[in-house]
């Protein structure tokens, strides 16, 4: 392991390992993986199989907490959250899920940059299970092939879709579109609040976060710096 850098629940700084517990991780905002970590046998079970254990165990999480599931207000909540779970926000770690994105050649022969501007997404922390709320900036240069401009839009929500880490999160949609596109020419950059940091732990309602992927030309000053213009 080099100097300064994060293993899983460690941190080695000038030759002195310092060890977090899981909490304390989770606090830090770090990712493991490009990948989301998924389990082999994720998609054993349907998503009805899925949403009868999600309401179940939910259903305990409300009692546990106290709450009387008699009530008309309560009582469809365990049911409600494990339909919202597996068919709206955590819908992007199935890849039967994944937008199909058809590409057309570019017969007009544009071959400057696209910007997708103030791509408004919702996503949920890994950490805590709390909402991520932000806007993504996407961009590429074609390279012979363009695809619909609502196709970079359906990319964004189904990677935001997943528990999440805002860094993890630009690179998939950067790496996904550079695969789709066969080019290197992308950048990504997203800014959003997270409310694992503004409503619990620090409390700062204040603070955003950016994370930024520039491939290929986008690594070239002038480029980037075109790219900054237009998003700002």
């Amino acid at each position: 392991m080099k100097q300064n850098e994060i293993s899983l629940n460690s941190l080695l700084v000038d030759d002195n390992t310092i060890r977090f517990t899981d909490e304390e991780l989770g606090d830090m905002h770090i990712s493991t993986s490009v990948d989301t970590p998924m389990r082999e046998d994720a998609f054993d079970m349907s998503d009805e199989e899925k949403m009868a254990q999600i309401e179940y165990h939910f259903k305990q999480i409300m009692e546990t907490l106290g709450l009387d599931l008699t009530d008309d207000s309560l009582k469809g909540t365990p049911k409600r959250v494990a339909k919202m779970y597996i068919k709206e926000i955590f819908s992007g770690l199935n890849p039967a899920n994944m937008p199909k994105i058809a590409l057309f050649d570019n017969k007009y022969q544009y071959n400057e940059m696209l910007v997708e501007k103030d791509i408004t997404f919702y996503s949920n922390c890994e950490h805590h299970f709390v909402p991520i709320i932000g806007k993504a900036q996407v961009a590429y240069i074609a390279n012979g092939k363009v695809v619909g401009l609502s196709k970079l839009n359906r990319l964004v929500q189904h990677f935001a879709k997943r528990p999440q880490v805002q860094e993890r999160l630009t690179m998939q949609i950067a790496k996904e579109l550079q695969k789709v596109l066969g080019t290197e020419d992308v950048a990504v950059m997203i800014d959003a609040k997270h409310l694992c940091v503004s409503s619990r732990g620090v409390q700062d309602d204040s603070s955003s976060t950016i994370t930024s992927f520039y491939g290929g030309k986008f690594k070239e000053e002038a480029t980037r710096a075109e790219f900054l213009r237009y998003i700002h």
